[in-house]
């Protein structure tokens, strides 16, 4: 892990236990067998009324900021802004979301641990925040407050944020990283531990989804879908994140996840990953200690394993540290793993080994999921946020919510 001012406290709050304890311990309420049916009741709707705000498209939530696009293709971020991942030229905190500045119209945002990437209605990727390995593609390590063109000219219809590093699908379908791409203190395909241009991974392959793995405290990866479906990962391997049926190793190259599955979307955590297949049923892979994983168990899964209830997923949250959250079919918000904070939404603190409803009855059109909360858009492009508080809810206050809250207005 780098140095301690790449992590202050505030991120560090809270951390899941130590692996070693993970199995042995429980946390705010612990793992258990859940009971619910097939489908949960997803519980009253929620009496919460939304303030006249921000109309959004799609958030993405990390450690200890947020950041989304609005119907209008602007970007607004709140929360921490240490080192000015919020993009509006200051390091000041926000408890309520400020606009992006520079005047620029996105289609789609992601943001890292302390860093955040955005795609430009014409394809181009802005980086702005924390830039100590290269993570904004700029070809320097200096940070930045406003967003800035990541080097190169290359066009992209997907940019994905991880934690010391980005990555971008570009609208050849090709892959290119930038930043610490498999950890700080290793190397990468190319013989550097970071890079602070956008280098291309997999040449030869053309990909759809790519997810750059997120974590606070463990090891970096990146998985990402080819065009015929093919799942690959690269990057650290300690606790089976790759999916290739074992754990352990650095793989600085794209390799395949085990099981000959055929996958359309992918969503890469701290030490698990989560993909869904082209018949929209969700399977997951790596460290199960609060049942991330969603298979009714902590074990460890080595290869990707059906998550439990049979549920059929219209979307799959990008991002989250110990927990994973999905769309179904009704557009419905189900989660499941790490809930010590709240960030299932489920209006408890108690850790779920299966799929549980998000309280509330809303209906979602697209969900992220960070490091002790989950933030997503409604189909009628209300943003709400849950979970963990500290300001990256964006509810006007630092406090932590069990049940969805809207997103204040600016």
């Amino acid at each position: 892990m780098p140095h301690s001012r790449w992590v202050p406290l505030r991120f560090r709050l809270p951390r899941a236990l130590p692996p070693l304890l993970a199995m042995t311990l429980t946390v705010a309420g612990g793992c258990r067998e859940d009971t619910e049916p097939t489908a949960p009741d997803p519980g009253p709707a929620l009496a919460t009324t939304p303030v006249q705000g921000l109309s959004f498209r799609q958030v993405s939530a990390a450690a200890g900021h947020t950041c989304g696009v609005t119907t209008g293709n602007r970007a607004y971020c709140w929360g921490l802004n240490y080192r000015g991942e919020l993009g509006n030229g200051t390091t000041t905190d926000h408890l309520r979301p400020v606009l992006v500045t520079g005047g620029l119209r996105f289609s789609q945002v992601s943001v890292g641990l302390d860093h955040s990437c955005g795609l430009t209605v014409d394809s181009l990727a802005y980086c702005w925040g924390g830039n100590s390995f290269g993570g904004l593609g700029d070809g320097t390590t200096t940070d930045h407050l406003k967003p800035l063109p990541v080097a190169g000219g290359l066009r992209f219809r997907q940019v994905s944020a991880g934690t010391f590093h980005t990555c971008g699908i570009t609208t050849a379908n090709e892959v290119f990283c930038w930043g610490t791409s498999t950890g700080a203190g290793r190397f990468d395909e190319l013989g550097a531990n970071q890079r602070a241009f956008p280098f291309q991974l997999g040449a030869g392959l053309h990909f759809r989804d790519v997810s750059a793995g997120f974590s606070t405290v463990l090891g970096q990866f990146t998985c990402a879908i080819t065009l015929d479906n093919v799942p690959y990962c690269w990057g650290e391997n300690d606790f089976a994140q790759l999916g290739l049926g074992s754990n352990g190793g650095l793989f600085p190259r794209p390799v395949p996840v085990t099981g000959g599955h055929r996958f359309r979307q992918v969503s890469g955590g701290a030490t698990r990953t989560c993909a869904l297949n082209i018949n929209r049923l969700a399977f997951c892979w790596g460290a199960n200690w609060y049942g991330g994983v969603g298979d009714g168990t902590i074990i460890q899964r080595t290869a990707p394993v059906r998550v439990a209830r049979g549920l059929a997923f219209l979307d799959l949250a990008d991002g989250g540290e110990y927990h994973a959250c999905g769309i179904a079919l009704d557009a419905r918000a189900y989660c499941w793993g790490l809930n010590g904070n709240g960030q299932l939404g489920d209006g408890t603190a108690t850790n779920r080994l299966k799929p549980v409803a998000v309280a509330g009855g809303l209906q979602f059109r697209q969900l992220s999921t960070g490091s002790g909360y989950t933030c997503g858009v409604t189909t009628d492009h209300v943003a709400y946020c849950w979970g963990r508080g500290g300001g990256q809810l964006g509810n006007g206050t630092t406090a932590g919510s069990l049940k969805p809250v809207p997103v204040a207005a600016p």
